[in-house]
């Protein structure tokens, strides 16, 4: 989907974890005694090699991810984890004709300028003192990386230069920097400026790529969330905050060689075409995804809108049919599944997907229809949010609570520092369960901590996410692109973190399910979640 933002606002958006590497080499980071490692890190290591020995970036990033919530702070993985992040940012980049068509439009001057702007930015916004020298090395692994990467050397030139040609400058890209003092944007500037010149003398191909590589570098260096977006992307994000987006209206995740459909917007097209949850998308415009990146894919099933796509469906059951669909803008709801779940004791549910600019009237709209249908106590599931908005998060709380802080933010410089307070006008005084998991991130969290803090309601799940910073999107002045750059942390009512840290709920769902007596919770095993916050619900009706 794609989803939007202004620069003015203040935003929260959960992405795929890149921590920086150190500056030792790739081979030194990665350096193992086999005796030292337990065989589950072996095979987990071993899974991520054979993904990434096929160029399956996406998939070895969740691969690493997953393996890190299972088994957290584990070096070597965060290792393997981060290559992979840069190495499948490359290839998104590659894959993006946006991205393409800025260095075709930028000569080395220009593209220099971005960088210094860029690094104007991050001095003036990022959340901690910009590390300079980290940032250039991060910049130099990215080079490293594309040095090897088809798409750059497809599009940069680079298939007639010798691999001896190649490997006198991975020396030049990797010693380089150490020849250099730097400890300010300028010392920064300097160093690129310099790489990029020996790379038009050593490699014969155009400096701006080379410097391009700096910059996304940069960027995505700093810290888990902040990233350079093409323009594609910049639009993608106004698209998401927003809440609409042209194109086939389906949530997509690379899994076995397909797209899997994790989600089918409602009245979509992809809906209308008998697209729906659980079912992989195989081919698109007669190519097989096996054959191609998961981007390069997801990026086939963009176009025009009005324009429409060619695609090969399989069912769960293995049955694949051919669809023709056609783009279209795609409103995206907010709120989802809106309903009386138990109509004798009143308890209503709604599901909050994300929080965009509409969230709040949404949630005013859904919230009335429910009143309107005898509703006595709610259910809001944040389940699988990934954030949004953090002005939404601080709408929607403000519904349910008469006053009081809501979040705090703190940046590096005070105009970084808000508290953001509820206001009694209009506020909902039914009793209130929230449920949330190791999904729910951002926005979400900051809405379930006020809960909590304010004993407001039964915050019911597992532990979530921990994503407890707030980033701002600053649009460049060339290429059309724009920066994604951690601001501020943000912390609940009580003062407590999110970050690494996570909103713990009331009751954790192992402990609930042995805590219900009645066994009201087996009415559905697919959900023993919603069960319990049922029961809940039930006994605050019948009080």
């Amino acid at each position: 989907m794609q989803r939007r933002l202004l620069s003015t606002l203040t935003v929260i958006l959960l992405l795929i974890p890149s921590s920086r590497l150190p500056a030792q080499s790739t081979a030194e980071q990665l350096r193992l005694a086999p005796a030292a490692i337990p065989q589950v890190l072996m095979d987990l290591l071993e899974q991520g090699r054979l993904l990434e020995s096929e160029r399956r970036w996406g998939e070895a990033l969740s691969h690493y991810e997953q393996a890190l919530r299972e088994h957290p702070g584990e070096a070597r993985l965060q290792q393997r984890l981060d290559l992979a992040k840069v190495h499948y940012s490359l290839d998104r980049r590659y894959n993006d004709v946006s991205f393409r068509r800025s260095l075709q439009a930028l000569d080395w001057r220009a593209a220099l300028d971005l960088y210094s702007e860029v690094l104007v930015k991050i001095d003036s916004h990022y959340v901690h003192t910009p590390p300079w020298r980290d940032l250039v090395d991060r910049g130099s692994l990215s080079l490293d990386a594309a040095l090897s990467n088809d798409g750059f050397r497809e599009h940069n030139y680079l298939a007639h230069v010798s691999q001896e040609r190649l490997a006198s400058f991975r020396h030049t890209v990797a010693r380089l920097p150490q020849n250099y003092t730097i400890r300010t944007r300028h010392d920064a500037r300097n160093v690129v400026a310099e790489m990029a010149r020996l790379a038009a003398v050593q490699l014969g191909i155009s400096p701006t790529p080379v410097i391009f590589e700096y910059v996304c570098g940069a960027v995505g260096g700093l810290d888990d969330y902040s990233a350079y977006l093409t323009g594609t992307q910049l639009r993608e994000v106004y698209s998401q905050i927003e809440g609409n987006f042209v194109g086939l209206g389906v949530e997509l995740k690379s899994e076995a060689a397909s797209l899997l459909i994790v989600h089918v917007i409602p009245g979509s097209p992809a809906e209308e075409a008998g697209i729906r949850e659980g079912d992989r998308i195989v081919a698109v415009n007669g190519r097989s995804t096996s054959e191609m990146s998961a981007d390069e894919a997801a990026t086939l099933l963009q176009g025009e809108e009005g324009s429409y796509a060619q695609v090969g469906v399989q069912s769960p059951g293995g049955e694949q049919r051919q669809l023709r669909v056609r783009r279209e803008r795609v409103e995206v709801p907010s709120i989802e599944d809106v309903g009386i779940v138990d109509a004798k004791s009143g308890v209503g549910y709604l599901r909050l997907t994300t929080f965009q600019r509409t969230t709040a009237t949404d949630m005013d709209g859904a919230l009335t229809r429910l009143h309107g249908q005898g509703m006595r106590s709610l259910i809001i599931d944040v389940r699988g949010n990934p954030g949004g908005l953090l002005t939404a998060a601080v709408e929607v709380a403000d519904k349910f609570l008469n006053n009081g802080i809501i979040v705090s933010t703190r940046g590096r410089g005070p105009g970084e520092d808000f508290q953001y307070a509820a206001h009694q006008p209009g506020t909902w005084g039914i009793p209130l369960i929230v449920l949330i998991d190791g999904d729910s991130a951002s926005a979400s969290e900051i809405f379930a901590a006020a809960i909590r803090d304010y004993r407001r309601g039964t915050v019911l799940g597992k532990r979530s996410y921990g994503k407890g910073s707030v980033q701002g999107i600053f649009p460049l002045s060339a290429a059309g692109a724009g920066i994604r750059l951690t601001t501020a942390k943000f912390y609940s009512p009580t003062g407590q973190a999110i970050s690494k840290r996570g909103v713990e709920p009331n009751v954790e769902v192992a402990t609930a399910m042995r805590l219900d007596p009645a066994g009201e919770n087996t009415e559905s095993e697919r959900d023993p979640v919603l069960q319990y916050g049922i029961m809940i619900a039930r006994r605050h009706s019948s009080s």
